[in-house]
């Protein structure tokens, strides 16, 4: 029986994560308690899209927030490294498309928008979240030349 690809992440390495002063996006964010807050609403608003709502029928939805949670608290430079199931197998065969992608990063910045955060901040955590976009979506298939 194959063991799942577990990986521990955390951008505490990245530049990105950190402001010019050093302090972490999960930090200059808020926190745990806002990133609850924001994939709460974040979590509301994709199933109220019917692009995306099908992707999430039948799943453990408290389940799927709480790993959200560890998984943008590591990325985004918290202080617990996120061990769970890696990007790319959680959503290996799910048949999700860049613009499924696409889709649910608008929502996480509507969600960061309506938590408060300004668009600079906003720009911050969709660009270090766009980072996973190749572990995540199934990649386009180049146009075939007539």
């Amino acid at each position: 029986m194959d063991e799942p690809d577990r990986r521990s992440t955390t951008a505490s390495g990245n530049d990105s994560d950190a402001s010019p002063e050093g302090r972490p996006l999960y930090e200059r964010i808020g926190g745990h308690g806002a990133l609850e807050t924001v994939v709460d609403d974040l979590y509301r608003r994709v199933l109220a899209d019917e692009q995306l709502s099908p992707f999430f029928a039948g799943s453990n939805l408290t389940r799927v927030k709480g790993r959200q949670v560890e998984f943008f608290a590591a990325l985004l430079g918290g202080p617990v490294p996120y061990a769970g199931v890696s990007m790319r197998t959680v959503h290996r065969g799910r048949g999700i498309t860049a613009d499924h992608f696409d889709s649910v990063a608008g929502h996480l910045a509507d969600a960061l928008i309506a938590a408060g955060l300004d668009r600079e901040l906003t720009d911050d955590v969709i660009g270090a979240v766009a980072l996973l976009a190749g572990d995540i979506a199934t990649p386009r298939e180049s146009p075939t030349p007539p």
